[in-house]
């Protein structure tokens, strides 16, 4: 079998392609063909030396990624041979809250799926919807678990009627949308440009929100409330006293990211002004999978998929994600 390897920091240039012997499972493990994986922002922290986890030398990147089970170790029960799955990024987070004990994620600590064949334990497997591809599935395991938390994971959770706010068109921030949506939620997005605009209306997005036009985003978002501020934020890039100044009061804000690299450090005023909740979401528990995906069937969503690379041209993939032009997921399939 074949694998991608790399080395924290190496760069997109460092990826190399190694053979293996085709591995056995052992006790509790599932041998999986991997049909697809998919790129989020945490592949490229890990290519360039700044993922906030461990990372292993010579790992086999990419935390997502959806196969087919082709073998079985002894003791494996709850799957079987010909099982279409996707595995979670955190394999022992289960249920409940996060901790140190489950720190160990797959593409950083542990080897990941940018390979042919992938050893899994069977516990940190779930089946994927009847509805989706392959190359669907495995743009779930870290984006869409993520947006899945920010709207359902604090304890209360995103309820019909209720307004939320998205930023931007990645991958965590289109989940939120089309979750949201299905939650019976009122969604304003803010994006950057009239073509992005359309494309999230077309996702059912009820507002957009140009940023470049209108820099003042957050107090845009109170207007479109009467006065009154979102109920949940989505907040991918970081900038959070905006965040806090367009949710309302003990509304919700979920910081999953700070892709925009410009964030200012947090005046606390700000913070106790808006008088909201601020959590920090790091992908979510197996459980918190299942019940997505629950969802995601119910509601008939199709993730949003930019552009599709072979597993040759799986540079060619990272190099076109880390340009910043892809509207949704970009996907590698094997």
């Amino acid at each position: 079998m074949r694998s991608y390897h790399v080395n924290s920091g190496a760069g997109i240039e460092g990826l190399s392609v190694k053979e293996h012997a085709n591995p056995v499972p052992g006790t509790g493990q599932v041998l999986v063909a991997v049909k697809a994986v998919s790129l989020s922002y945490r592949e490229l922290m890990v290519l360039r030396g700044n993922y906030v986890l461990p990372v292993k030398p010579d790992v086999i990147p990419v935390s997502d990624g959806a196969g087919e089970v082709v073998a079985l170790g002894p003791g494996v029960h709850g799957v079987k041979i010909g099982d279409r799955v996707a595995a979670t990024l955190f394999p022992s987070w289960q249920d409940g809250p996060f901790g140190l004990q489950h720190l160990p994620q797959r593409g950083g600590s542990l080897d990941g799926m940018l390979t042919e064949l992938a050893l899994i334990s069977e516990d940190s497997l779930v089946p994927i919807p009847d509805h989706l591809s392959y190359q669907e599935a495995a743009t779930l395991p870290c984006v869409g678990v993520t947006a899945w938390n920010a709207l359902t994971g604090d304890g209360v959770g995103l309820r019909a009627g209720e307004t939320l706010v998205t930023q931007g068109s990645g991958g965590v921030s289109l989940f939120a949308l089309q979750l949201g949506k299905a939650l019976g939620a009122r969604v304003i997005a803010t994006t950057s440009g009239p073509d992005k605009a359309r494309r999230l209306i077309e996702l059912g997005a009820d507002e957009v929100i140009d940023y470049r036009a209108t820099p003042d985003w957050a107090a845009k978002v109170v207007e479109l409330t009467g006065g009154r501020g979102a109920d949940r934020v989505v907040d991918v890039a970081g900038l959070l006293d905006q965040s806090l100044k367009a949710v309302a009061v003990a509304g919700h804000v979920a910081c999953v990211g700070f892709v925009s690299g410009a964030a200012q450090p947090l005046d606390p005023g700000v913070l106790f002004a808006s008088g909201a909740a601020l959590r920090t979401v790091a992908v979510g528990s197996r459980n918190q999978f299942l019940a997505m995906n629950r969802a995601m069937e119910v509601n008939r969503i199709h993730p949003v998929i930019d552009r599709e690379f072979t597993f040759e041209e799986a540079p060619d993939a990272y190099r076109f994600y880390a340009s910043g032009k892809a509207f949704g997921k970009v996907v590698i399939t094997l």
